[in-house]
Formats: C-alpha cells, sequence, structure tokens
C-alpha cells in the first residue's frame, strides 16, 4: 500500500497530523444527499435579539438533538447521555430535521449547511464537533501512481456531499476538474446495508478505480487492496467540519436559549472526558452508532474534536459557496450573507460556565 500525504496546515495556523494504524472509521452526514436545490438566494434571516435570561434555577425548556450515526458524533452522543443534566436520546439525521422542526439541533458538514440554509435560513452554525480528514484510495492495477492519473479513471462517491467536495478540491490541485473523471454512482441500498458500505468491495473487484469517501470504506478498501492500494490525503486542501446547529428564532427565546447554552456546556465537558479516556465511553458510543468499539478505536486518529467553531470557518464557507452554488443553479452567496449563518455567542456563554 501507497500512502501519499500531506500535512495540515490551516491559513497560517499548523496542526500537527494525527499518525494511525490499523482499521479507520467514521465519518459524514447521511442525511447529505438529500438536501433540496433551489433556483434564488433568499437574503438570510438575521439573528433575533435575545430575550431575558431566565432565572438560572428554572427547570431546563425540552430540546431534542440529531445527528447522523458515524464516530464524529460521538463528543455530541456523550453529551446527551452522560454530561447534560437530563439524558436524552440523540435522533438519527443531519440538519434537514431541525428544518422539519423534528429536532431543535443537529450536526451536519458545512457542506449540506450551504445547502440546506437556501431553504431554511434560520439555520446558524453554535459549534464545531469534529474536524474529520478525508482520504482517497485508488487502485494501483487501474495505472494511478499520482493523483494525475486520476484522469480518465472511475471514481465512486457520494453526489453532492463532502465526499464529492473533496474529490473536487483534491482534483483541482493537480489542475483537473470532475469533468476529467468518470462519476460512478453508490450501488443500491439493499435491507439494511447501504450501498455506501460497498464501494470498497466495488473497487477491489474492479469495477471502479478509485473512491472518494469518509470512514470506514476508505480504510476497508485499504485493507482489502492490499499492495495494490494507493491513498491520496492532502489535509490543508479539505477536513470536513463537522458543525452543530441550532434555529436563531430558538437561540432568541431565553428559555429555549438556555437549553441550548447547557448542552453546549455539556459537550464541551463530553469533549474533555473523550479526549482524556475515550476507550471508557466507547460501548455507549457503539451502542449508538452500529459501530464496533474496534472499529471505533481505529477510526479515532482520523478525527479531532474542537468543541469551538474553527477560526477559519467563514473562509471555508466562503470557498466551498461557488461549488455548493453550482449544484443549485444559483448564483454564490456573499462572505457577508455567509457570515450570518455562523453564531459563536452560545458556545462562549457555555464556556463562561465552566470558569
Amino acid at each position: 500500500m501507497t500512502y501519499i500525504s500531506t500535512p495540515y496546515f490551516t491559513r497560517g495556523r499548523a496542526i500537527a497530523a494525527v499518525l494511525a494504524t490499523g482499521l479507520l472509521l467514521g465519518c459524514a452526514p447521511s442525511q447529505e444527499t438529500s438536501a433540496p436545490t433551489a433556483a434564488a438566494t433568499p437574503t438570510p434571516a438575521p439573528t433575533p435579539t435575545v430575550a431575558a435570561p431566565t432565572p438560572s434555577d428554572a427547570p431546563l425548556a425540552p430540546i431534542t438533538v440529531s445527528g447522523s450515526y458515524w464516530i464524529e458524533l460521538s463528543p455530541v452522543i456523550v453529551a446527551a447521555n452522560s454530561f447534560y443534566p437530563q439524558q436524552i436520546p440523540v435522533g438519527e439525521g443531519g440538519i434537514t430535521r431541525i428544518t422539519s422542526r423534528d429536532a431543535d439541533m443537529a450536526t451536519n458538514a458545512e457542506t449540506q449547511l450551504l445547502r440546506e440554509t437556501i431553504v431554511n435560513p434560520d439555520l446558524r452554525i453554535i459549534a464545531t464537533v469534529t474536524e474529520s480528514f478525508y482520504r482517497l484510495v485508488a487502485r494501483k492495477s487501474a495505472g494511478i501512481e499520482t493523483l494525475a492519473d486520476l484522469k480518465g479513471k472511475r471514481v465512486m462517491l457520494p453526489r453532492n456531499t463532502s465526499a464529492n467536495y473533496y474529490l473536487v478540491a483534491m482534483l483541482r490541485t493537480v489542475g483537473l476538474t470532475e469533468a476529467d473523471v468518470e462519476l460512478v454512482p453508490l450501488p443500491p441500498d439493499e435491507g439494511d446495508v447501504l450501498g455506501m458500505s460497498k464501494m470498497s468491495d466495488a473497487l477491489l473487484a474492479g469495477e471502479v478505480d478509485a473512491i472518494s469517501i469518509w470512514e470506514p470504506e476508505p480504510e476497508d478498501a485499504i485493507h482489502q487492496l492490499g499492495d495494490d492500494a494507493i491513498v491520496f490525503q492532502d489535509k490543508s486542501v479539505y477536513r470536513e467540519v463537522f458543525n452543530l446547529h441550532a434555529r436563531a428564532s430558538d437561540l432568541a427565546n431565553a428559555e429555549k436559549r438556555r437549553s441550548i447554552v447547557t448542552f453546549l456546556q455539556a459537550l464541551i465537558q463530553a469533549t474533555d472526558a473523550v479526549k482524556s479516556n475515550a476507550q471508557a465511553y466507547w460501548p455507549h458510543v457503539s451502542d449508538v452508532t452500529g459501530f464496533t468499539v474496534e472499529e471505533i478505536g481505529m477510526g479515532w486518529p482520523e478525527m479531532e474534536f474542537p468543541v469551538r467553531i474553527i477560526p477559519d470557518m467563514l473562509d471555508v464557507l466562503e470557498e466551498e459557496e461557488p461549488w455548493i452554488a453550482g449544484l443549485q443553479n444559483r448564483e454564490p452567496r456573499s462572505r457577508e450573507e455567509l457570515a450570518v449563518f455562523i453564531d459563536p455567542t452560545p458556545l462562549e456563554e457555555a464556556y463562561a460556565l465552566e470558569r
């Protein structure tokens, strides 16, 4: 197996690359493929004024939280089960569940925030739960030794997702575009078996030449291909920014905001806990996500858990917005319009409670 990797440097700030061996498993929201398109861009709704605070000894207003069941959801799962004052279940699904009012908070990749805010401009990023690093896996036997060798090759990926954008971003570094490769759709789902989980099998069978996807499929493909595998990873080009979101209208409601801030405080505590003793929480994460404890442990090194809004969040949104706009047949929004979707104040309040 050949591994071509570039360390992670983000806009002047170096972050040490996470090194790992063995199986890796994890990443990105299952709701990514179902966001609607739109021809016009509505003006983002301004964040409403926050109402007067609720007394600190008042009962917490009920809240619901949701997220697709991948490894990057782990801090949210732990917060809901072990650190929030009341145990609450974590439903499955991304930010479309906020739009449908099936959840008050939900996680998703930043690409999906850009898509869904066309439908629901009330969405706000309130914390970055996880930064997840993607990999392209290809077959050397398909004549692939460098990234440029992907030209004319068959690449399987879920369309319009963060994995799709990762391919776009990586191809751009060698002067290629999506048009230079043959995009192959995922195999169909069969009962409880997702088509996404068959990608490594398709690669091994020679049905495709490369795959772009979040864990666990890259690691599964690496192990299946053995010496025929070649891996491309550039952490400076792209990382998934897996955020927690809420409604601006809920953040303007004093009772609801207090519950959201309290959950963020629990998320801070849960993140500290999983960083210091991750194995203690993996069994519960396994129960929720369906991944084995071994899979979770092997996938852990491809994740970082900042529990803050990353410093370059607005830069990331601005950089990816033209690609999303093209998918939705609309004009890209300005940096100023995108800035509305980031609200750091609830997390600031949560950190203040920790002092």
